[in-house]
């Protein structure tokens, strides 16, 4: 995505919904992989207690 797109975007959309998507695709594949994490540790002091 070139400058000139992005800026026409912004002025389309507004700030906001620019901002909003962007935080999403930056930060969408890190809560994925946060949540997997939770997961796993859940299971593991799940095993930790049934010891």
């Amino acid at each position: 995505m070139t400058i000139d797109e992005i800026l026409k975007e912004i002025a389309n959309a507004g700030f906001p919904i620019v901002v909003a998507v962007y935080l999403l695709v930056v930060f969408g594949g890190k809560l994925d992989r946060l949540s997997n994490a939770v997961e796993k540790l859940s299971r593991y002091v799940e095993g930790l207690s049934k010891k």
